[in-house]
């Protein structure tokens, strides 16, 4: 009678856990980094005896709760992480190299049309060379130019501003996942595998190493306790081991590029390059954009060069010989119109009085090759982008892929999870239907005396 009340109540018990490990999975279905979990159920061992006094029996323990297990697999997951982190440089770049994009306006207010409209303005006043309105509207359309270089230089400026601090929130919250990552090892170590708590525990230092590849590209070794190890892929560096911790710094230059620093109890401010998250994205973007600010102030200085040089040359409408135009001292940025009084143009040299020297400034244009660097600088930064773009598509492509590798073995199947809550609640009403029969019988037995 007890070997059927044991049964019963193991079986009971046994497939409650069941029931409970089929609500977490269904409850969490959709929660990012969770592991489907499973319930290990054995056969309890049978006892037998043998006794003068009384006959052979044998005991039938009913079922073992074994361990609550993760459906995990970790050359899935190891993949799954790498291909996240590719697609996030390669996102991250392309982000940025469009806001870089935007801001070289290419379009009847960009720095190409206020280039063309000054020597067009030039065409104009060689019509009229004695006119106020045209040579007024020609040192307009210089100071027109130069604002917009001026524009667009600050834009960049505040792209550059927009990686630094991109890259410093990532590189805080790498600080952060791996001084928590520390926590959970301690906690993963205690916890015992094959428990509720470490599979807790796991789903949570998986997500941590997902966020953080999302940032920076690194390899991961867990031990036979579940402990992590972090280190920068390609480099080696460690940046979590045990408790120990490792921080990222960023740092600029002068021109907007970043780089990136690491700081251990062993290593102090060593310099590395990730290889891929979005760091390398956004080190990327900063190098592309500090190529097109420093073409943007040789597009400067060639434009104010030519123009100056033309205009000392010249004489104005006062007989004084020409001076400059425009005044550079710093780059881009610092490009300012110098002349306003419409006598001051000098559109006379020597030859002529009133527009010879107009007749030179066609010179000037091809001299300062302005125009024409920036459509190359233009053409090249879009064809940068168009890069960007069909890179983070196929790394997004790669990335469902490898995700969807992943959750064929982590997911949750609700289809599963519904045909598992049928089967153990069957199994958990006939466990009960056990327990009412020996009770039953117990009672007829009783009922004898």
């Amino acid at each position: 009678m007890s070997d059927l009340l044991n049964i019963g109540s193991s079986g009971l018990r046994a497939y409650r856990n069941a029931l409970s490990a089929v609500s977490d999975n269904v409850a969490n279905a959709n929660s990012d980094g969770f592991s489907r979990r499973q319930i290990v159920l054995s056969e309890s061992p049978v006892s037998s005896g043998v006794s003068m006094l009384y006959r052979p029996q044998a005991t039938f323990g009913g079922v073992n709760t074994g361990a609550i297990t993760r459906s995990w697999d970790e050359f899935k997951s190891a993949d799954a992480r790498l291909a996240g982190s590719e697609f996030s440089e390669a996102d991250s770049r392309l982000t940025w190299m469009q806001r870089l994009e935007t801001s070289l306006n290419d379009g009847a207010s960009g720095v190409g049309s206020r280039l063309t409209a000054v020597f067009n303005a030039g065409d104009k006043l060689s019509a009229d060379p004695n006119g106020d309105f045209p040579r007024q509207n020609f040192l307009a359309s210089i100071d027109q130019a130069a604002g917009t270089i001026r524009q667009t230089a600050d834009d960049l400026a505040q792209v550059a501003d927009g990686i630094e601090a991109d890259a410093s929130s990532a590189a805080d919250l790498v600080n952060s996942d791996l001084v928590t990552l520390a926590r959970l090892n301690v906690q993963i170590m205690k916890a015992g595998a094959g428990t509720s708590t470490y599979a807790q525990v796991a789903d949570e230092r998986d997500r941590l190493l997902d966020q953080i590849a999302s940032k920076v590209g690194i390899d991961v070794k867990i031990d036979n306790v579940g402990a992590a190890t972090v280190s920068l892929s390609g480099d080696g560096t460690v940046l979590l081991q045990d408790t120990r911790v490792a921080q990222i710094g960023i740092q600029r230059a002068s021109d907007g590029r970043i780089g990136f620093l690491v700081s251990s109890p062993t290593v102090s401010g060593a310099v590395f390059k990730p290889s891929s998250g979005a760091l390398a994205g956004l080190q990327d973007a900063s190098e592309q954009l500090a190529g097109r600010r420093q073409e943007l102030d040789n597009i400067a200085t060639n434009f104010a060069t030519a123009l100056n040089n033309w205009s000392t040359q010249g004489i104005d409408k006062n007989g004084n010989a020409g001076t400059p135009l425009l005044s550079i001292t710093g780059g881009a940025s610092t490009l300012t119109a110098l002349v306003t009084d419409p006598k001051l143009v000098p559109a006379g040299d020597s030859s002529n009085a009133d527009f010879g020297n107009l007749l030179n400034l066609s010179t000037a244009r091809s001299a300062s090759g302005a125009e024409d660097a920036w459509v190359a600088l233009v053409s090249n930064n879009g064809q940068a982008v168009a890069s960007a773009k069909t890179n983070s598509d196929v790394t997004s492509a790669r990335k469902d892929i490898a995700f969807s590798a992943r959750d064929t073995v982590q997911g949750v199947d609700l289809d599963v999870e519904a045909a598992d809550l049928l089967r153990y609640q069957q199994a958990y009403s006939a466990c009960a239907h056990v327990i009412q029969v020996a009770r039953d019988t117990m009672q007829d037995v009783l009922n004898l005396f």
